[in-house]
């Protein structure tokens, strides 16, 4: 069986002014999600690559505002009461997962329950050695990682021992009513495993050359079958151009999407954002009592 499908709204890198206001006429307009972005610095010189806008080029992330997650989910959450934060995504092997145990516990509590926490591994080795962690065997230390924010977001005392953390039983106080829902991104192979064994979700970033988004869902299925989680929960957030329009919308539903994610503006475009927050709101208000009402009509 299909949901009908949730709309996040997404509009990376803008004037941090224009947050709170853009959050407050999302959830007005009847958007379920709020998309956070994360990034921690931008390097001065650099040879990698970004994986998900076809050029691999970095430059569009230079001189852009990212606010801290957790910080702006706080803000956000003081000024909405229905919108979701879904982090899209926060890379965990950045941070220590104790610490963000507890800032992912603290920001769930305060918003009622309203933080997906989207994860993934930064795709530039400049990340990791910006703040000493080691780039090789990144996989095996996000999962443990993983592993560690969820027992400890789960209440009750939790210790760990494996290859990269090992610290005695502790308790953080205090933790959300509800499990934190757990979204992996990435479109790779190991990606895609994860999320199938261990995430509640997957994060689809848009399409690029040789990613099928539908092609993805389809190895997700398989692989949630071999781990025996075929019949449990599962959420699907993506960017897709099919999310324009009613019929793309139930193309996307019918595939088992659960969230998609909306935008309105190229961020992959380098230089300063000169939408205005008027424009900004009248888009995101124009598609919503459009297309989402039109979707919404068809129940």
């Amino acid at each position: 069986m299909t949901m009908p499908l949730r709309f996040t709204y997404i509009d990376a890198m803008v004037d941090p002014t224009f947050l709170i206001p853009l959050a407050q006429a999302a959830e007005k307009a009847g958007y379920d999600g709020f998309a956070i972005p994360d990034s921690i610095a931008f390097p001065e010189e650099s040879d990698s690559a970004y994986p998900y806008n076809g050029t691999g080029d970095r430059e569009f992330l230079r001189d852009r505002p990212f606010i801290e997650p957790f910080t702006l989910i706080g803000a956000l959450g003081a000024v909405t009461s229905t919108i979701t934060f879904n982090t899209f995504v926060y890379k965990l092997p950045m941070r220590h997962p104790v610490a963000v145990a507890k800032q992912a516990a603290s920001a769930a509590v305060m918003s009622g329950n309203r933080l997906r926490f989207g994860v993934g591994l930064s795709p530039w080795p400049d990340d990791y050695a910006l703040v000493d962690v080691p780039w090789e065997r990144r996989g095996k230390r996000f999962d443990e990682q993983i592993d560690i924010v969820k027992g400890l977001t789960a209440g009750g005392f939790f210790g760990y021992t494996g290859e990269f953390y090992d610290f005695f039983p502790v308790e953080i106080c205090p933790v959300p009513t509800e499990p934190i829902p757990i979204l992996f991104g990435g479109h790779s192979e190991p990606a895609l495993k994860r999320a199938a064994r261990v995430g509640d979700g997957w994060m689809y970033a848009g399409p690029t050359a040789g990613d099928d988004l539908f092609a993805l869902i389809d190895r997700l299925r398989d692989l949630r079958a071999e781990y025996g989680r075929a019949d449990e929960p599962f959420e699907i957030h993506a960017i897709s151009y099919d999310a324009y329009s009613v019929e793309g919308l139930n193309k996307l539903e019918a595939a088992g999407v659960t969230d998609v994610i909306i935008g309105f503006r190229d961020s992959y475009q380098p230089g300063v954002d000169t939408e205005t927050l008027e424009h900004k709101v009248a888009t995101l208000s124009g598609f919503a009592s459009g297309v989402i009402d039109a979707y919404r009509a068809q129940a």
